[in-house]
């Protein structure tokens, strides 16, 4: 059966939720103390964590206007287009399984701008980019955790793979960023050409002050987001300190890693209550904190993601027809115009269209 067959996709998606219930039985809290816990929200607190991730938001998009900057020629496109298309993104995430919001927050730019050879592999290659500058904030979230905090033998040996596979792709991107020569993504396999794609966004790794820039954005959204869980924490009556909430933090992104189900709903909860059993918390009390939590950060995403969909004339439907490594790339320099007739961007969901 075809990768790209729906119906090993709808099985996967049925899956993925049937994997979902069964950790949801499995790992559930006590009902009674579950419903409890909600009851006591202090919703001031829950405001006030919204905006917090709504800063980290806006913080992070400028950490990826400042990739597209250094990686397309000019016309580049103006903030608002990026923090559109990078709320786009961040709603393809959380409602559709897989990382299909990398992908649509690259069409949604795609779409905006002028057409030019290369584009579309360069946008993505920004995206790739965009999440080695992660890499920085989330090592110092790791080093803070591991000397500040109570974590679990089996969270510990996570960690460790995360640090292994990020230093990883760090030492990629500054190897790739000394490769000036782009090759043409005709006849690549799939893996071959996603990094040729993540080459042609690493051209910020050439100017250390806009990388530095790209870090510190970077970083500050993750700061802005460990506050945001922290106030969480207050607002179902967690007072834990900081390490508490950076354990959270960095736990809850290990286990969205890998999106096996729409926001990984079950195994988020069950890795954000089980580290704060040692603080205290009981398991239901932080059951119910995780679905609040990610209640937070999802309503970020879905709200101002749902928001600028409709501005840019989009609809649901065609982020589930976003294509795959094997669609989503434009020919190197020897492609044609779109005006000789030839092949040009694929024309498929939101990647063949252009706003006019």
């Amino acid at each position: 059966m075809s990768l790209s067959s729906p119906w090993l996709r709808i099985t996967v998606v049925f899956l993925g939720a049937a994997g979902a219930v069964a950790i949801i039985w499995w790992r559930g809290p006590a009902w009674s103390d579950f419903a409890n816990t909600f009851s006591k929200v202090e919703w001031r607190w829950v405001v006030s964590a919204i905006l917090l991730n709504l800063l980290s938001v806006v913080a992070r998009s400028m950490a990826w206007k400042t990739v597209i900057d250094q990686a397309v020629p000019e016309p580049r496109p103006g903030y608002r287009i990026v923090f559109a298309g990078f709320s786009v993104g961040l709603f393809a995430n959380a409602v559709l399984p897989g990382r299909i919001g990398e992908l649509a927050r690259v069409a949604v730019l795609n779409r905006r701008m002028s057409a030019r050879r290369g584009l579309w592999a360069t946008l993505v290659g920004t995206v790739f980019a965009h999440r080695v500058f992660d890499l920085p904030p989330v090592l110092l979230l790791i080093a803070f955790v591991v000397s500040t905090a109570k974590i679990p033998h089996w969270a510990a040996t996570s960690l460790i793979i995360v640090v292994i596979v990020g230093l990883g792709l760090m030492a990629f991107a500054f190897a790739s960023a000394r490769h000036h020569h782009r090759s043409r993504l005709d006849g690549l396999g799939a893996v071959r050409r996603l990094v040729e794609m993540a080459r042609y966004g690493l051209a910020v790794m050439k100017t250390p002050w806009a990388a530095a820039k790209a870090v510190f954005f970077q970083t500050v959204g993750w700061t802005f987001q460990l506050f945001a869980v922290w106030t969480a924490m207050r607002a179902f009556d967690i007072h834990e300190g900081i390490p508490a909430a950076a354990t959270v933090l960095l736990l809850m992104n290990v286990a969205t890693i890998f999106p096996l189900w729409p926001g990984n709903f079950g195994l988020v909860q069950a890795a954000v209550a089980l580290p704060l059993k040692r603080y205290g918390v009981s398991y239901a009390q932080g059951f119910a904190f995780g679905i609040g939590l990610q209640l937070i950060e999802a309503s970020v995403g879905v709200g101002v993601g749902l928001l600028f969909l409709a501005r840019e004339g989009l609809s649901f439907a065609m982020l589930k027809r976003m294509p795959d490594a094997a669609q989503a790339e434009i020919p190197g320099e020897e492609e044609p115009d779109a005006g000789d007739g030839g092949a040009g961007e694929p024309e498929r969901g939101l990647v063949g269209m252009r706003r006019r």
